[in-house]
């Protein structure tokens, strides 16, 4: 819906004046750099706080034979000691399934689980204690590996198939079939803030918990749940994280129900913090993923079918394997029409952490699979892998898409004039794309496996914006020109896209609350269901609310997210904060605004539906004041202002048991282009320059999502390629602390960095016409990966595709060098080539 104040440019003639759509800086951007931002940890603590740590277990799966903890109660500072036993109400915190013990009982299911809580004076003193425990266990057979899983038939959560078409038969047909394995690792979040809860008991049985998590409300369940309370006997706050990543929407509770627990026992404040090493055993990480797959192909390299088995290390319990696993298959198409298909994902149950929602969700694991067939197909058959993916991609849709697509305002007031789809509309779609009926080859090239349409597709002019703007072709053809001449260093170069979908899986997850209050003195204070982790949500939202209401930003402020204030909120998760948040928030100021114009039609006359709001001033029939003057005139006429705002987005459906609906609000798409030079000696490289274009639809703040972009680039370059998880022979985590798990740093950053956004509002009515920015991005490095595999193939005359597994480690690289270069010496080149160098390289499935 247009807001009423969209047409205050054109009547004032005041067409730049925007606050939503511009960059400003963080709202906390100062406190950040002068280190001076509160959180969790820094806050004052009470008289009388004491500090809590976990006992952890030391053994992968194990039967528990006899606790002695006497040690641990008579070690210095120590108040008490809890088991589960000493829990009031459900031993649980699973968000889902509830497999996930707070503490562990009878059986230990990985190395660094939970199995009793100390509470002592002081933070080290605890830490201390717990290591005196004296467990005895019985051991039990641990299975370590996705693969071992699957073999042992043993899942969190039942299989999941997507089928369409008839893959097996077109595969038969396809005049060429590629086939593979391929292992992608996990990923630890490596939030700077780790986990941490401070719970402060209330009278009558009331709980606050102060905590670092992106789902105040599961908290505020969980801690309910675990004392036996009902949920208004539970607050749950968060001002802001040092980040979360999806680290902190399901693996807080833990936390923040052991400090409740310890809190409501002793009745007096408990802080329990994780120190690094235990907070990356203790917690889960993003799922690992092996694959078998399989492509059917034309001579031109356009795809025919594919089948894909995807097995997740899901861990101990399911967590959130399960809507992990459904986004990894509704993304294993990525920008790509697939007509027949066949995908199977299994979340192998697993004696290690258990794992958990990371930036991406599923979504980059699912795409890789089909980027890393298709770079296989182009080599195999000569060709520029930019070309192939661009035969494959979904058909765009030109009742959209314009010529003239780079070159759209900014100002949000334009956007809200863009066509939008009706709810029915998409309805009507989604079931003519899911009948039972349909089959793969009636239905166009723009309709995913999944069934919903492909109607927002700008990723055809995106790509060709991209290609010339990074001079593609030409630093292609220079790399090639290079590698002649270099026998140990080798550059290499790729261009991919990403299509992401937008929306959690889960359709009664996708709605938000928010409150705004007015003052008199005219500032605006507003609180929503979202959390602060350093995205930039309350700035966003801050910035929707001022544009809402005509004034400048610095008029309005965010407040922590406290379930006390907005109820019933969902995670902050799935790219979805500003797009649910800002509208709940947009639809409360609108109110506020509405009441405003009313008051100013009945003093100064004129219609309230003419009054305008913009730049701190409010014009009513030839009058103009400032806006505090207006709010002080509405107070004294006893008009309302505060209000609640809602929202939940429309026109979503998922049926779970085919796998079939409409799950996405609409797609984000990108592109990048980087390029490589590799060590073939050492296994050694270098990231040389990287160019990105990110359709983050109408901005909201330009700045700030330049700034995701960024960083979520530099994230999934990572995971793919220096954030290796190793796991020794008894399961236990090695690579626990920053001297074993690398992060990429500011030196691993290109020294020649693009990073644009590319102008086209979004056709469906999103916030100001936005689009998400959280974790689309984290796709943008698949560009690196097959830049490195690019040059490893340069070194057999890029005959043979290289044995590359994620993460690309040095050791990774060198093996797969190692390979190419044996099965090329051998004189072998395509497919068979391929396939000896496959055989040839050293495999790590940890």
């Amino acid at each position: 819906m247009n807001s009423p104040n969209d047409s205050f440019a054109t009547t004032l003639g005041q067409r730049n004046w925007a606050e939503a759509g511009q960059a400003r800086a963080h709202e906390s951007a100062t406190l950040h750099v002068l280190g001076e931002a509160p959180y969790t940890d820094d806050l004052p603590e009470l008289q009388g706080t004491l500090h809590a740590a976990f006992g952890l277990s030391s053994q992968a799966h194990a039967r528990i034979k006899s606790i002695d903890l006497d040690a641990v109660r008579s070690a210095p500072g120590v108040t008490a000691v809890l088991t589960a036993s000493d829990i009031p109400g459900v031993n649980d915190c699973g968000p889902i399934m509830h497999d996930d013990p707070i503490l562990a009982v009878d059986v230990v299911q990985y190395i660094g689980q939970p199995v009793f809580v100390v509470v002592a004076d002081t933070h080290d003193n605890a830490r201390r204690a717990a290591r005196a425990a004296r467990i005895d266990y019985e051991a039990l057979p641990p299975i370590l590996t996705a693969r071992a899983a699957r073999e042992a038939n043993a899942f969190v959560v039942p299989p999941m198939r997507l089928a369409r078409g008839d893959a097996q038969r077109a595969l038969e047909a396809a005049p060429h079939r590629i086939a593979g394995t391929l292992y992608v690792g996990g990923q630890e979040q490596f939030y700077l803030e780790g986990q941490i809860a401070y719970a402060i008991p209330r009278e009558q049985q009331g709980m606050l918990v102060l905590c670092s998590t992106q789902h105040p409300s599961e908290m505020q369940h969980v801690v309910a749940h675990a004392l036996g309370l009902h949920s208004h006997h539970v607050s749950v706050e968060c001002r802001r994280m040092g980040g979360g990543f999806g680290g902190k929407e399901s693996q807080s509770a833990v936390w923040a129900a052991a400090a409740a627990v310890c809190a409501a026992r002793l009745k007096r404040p408990v802080k329990l913090r994780a120190d690094r090493d235990d907070d990356m055993l203790v917690t889960g990480k993003r799922h690992c993923f092996d694959y078998d797959w399989e492509f059917g192909y034309d001579d031109e390299g356009r795809l025919l079918a594919a089948r894909v088995e995807m097995t997740l290390r899901a861990g101990y319990s399911a967590d959130l394997s399960g809507p992990v696993a459904t986004r990894a298959v509704c993304h294993v198409d990525n920008a790509y029409y697939l007509s027949d298909v066949d995908i199977l994902a299994l979340c192998g149950k697993t004696n290690t952490q258990s794992n958990t929602a990371f930036r991406g969700f599923g979504g980059p694991q699912g795409s890789i699979v089909t980027e890393y067939a298709i770079d296989g197909i182009a080599r195999l058959l000569g060709k520029d892998p930019l070309d192939v993916r661009r035969l494959n991609f979904y058909d765009r849709s030109d009742a959209w898409v314009t010529g003239d697509a780079g070159t759209a305002a900014i100002s949000p007031n334009t956007a809200a004039n863009a066509s939008v789809e009706t709810s029915a509309n998409i309805s009507a779609n989604t079931a003519a794309a899911t009948s039972p009926s349909a089959s793969a080859s009636a239905l166009r090239r723009d309709t995913t496996p999944y069934g919903q349409r492909v109607e927002d597709n700008i990723l055809h002019e995106l790509v060709k914006d991209l290609e010339h703007s990074s001079g593609y072709r030409e630093r292609r053809a220079q790399t090639r020109v290079f590698n002649q001449s270099s026998a140990i260093l080798k550059k290499g170069i790729a261009f991919t896209p990403v299509k992401f979908g937008i929306a959690f899986n889960l359709n009664h997850l996708n709605q938000a609350g928010a409150l705004v209050h007015v003052y008199v003195d005219g500032s605006v204070l507003v609180s929503h269901g979202g959390t602060e982790m350093g995205q930039g949500l309350h700035t966003k939202v801050m910035q929707v609310v001022a544009h809402e209401l005509g004034i400048s930003l610095d008029h309005v402020r965010a407040t922590a997210t406290d379930t006390a204030k907005v109820a019933n909120t969902s995670a902050t998760a799935a790219s979805t904060g500003a797009d649910l948040n800002g509208k709940a928030a947009q639809d409360a100021a609108r109110q506020i605004r509405q009441r405003l114009a009313a008051v100013a039609a009945q003093v100064y006359g004129g219609m309230a539906e003419d009054v305008v709001f913009a730049d701190n001033q409010v014009h009513a029939n030839g009058v103009a004041m400032p806006f505090p003057e207006l709010v002080a005139k509405a107070y004294l006429a006893r008009a309302q202002l505060w209000s609640d705002g809602f929202y939940s987005t429309p026109g979503l459906s998922w049926d779970e048991a085919t796998m079939t609906g409409h799950p996405f609000s609409y797609f984000a798409y990108g592109a990048a282009v980087s390029e490589v030079i590799v060590d073939t000696l050492t296994g050694e490289w270098k990231l040389l320059r990287t160019d990105m274009l990110y359709d983050a639809g109408q901005s909201l703040n330009p700045a700030i999502d330049i700034g995701q972009v960024e960083g979520g680039f530099i994230q999934g370059m990572g995971w793919l390629t220096t954030e290796q998880l190793w796991w020794n022979d008894a399961g236990k985590l090695m690579t626990h602390a920053p001297s074993t798990y690398k992060i990429p740093t500011v030196s691993d950053c290109p020294a020649e960095f693009n990073v644009r956004l590319f102008q086209q509002p979004n056709r469906v009515d999103s916030i100001h016409r936005s689009k998400a920015v959280g974790e689309p991005p984290l796709l943008l490095p698949f560009s690196v990966f097959f830049a490195i595999r690019d040059a490893i193939a340069s070194t057999a005359d890029y005959r043979i595709n290289p044995p590359l597994n994620a993460p690309a480690t040095s050791e990774a690289i060198l093996a797969a060098v190692e390979a190419t270069m044996q099965a090329g010496a051998a004189g072998e080149h395509g497919e068979q080539g391929t396939q000896r160098a496959r055989s040839l390289a050293a495999k790590d499935v940890q």
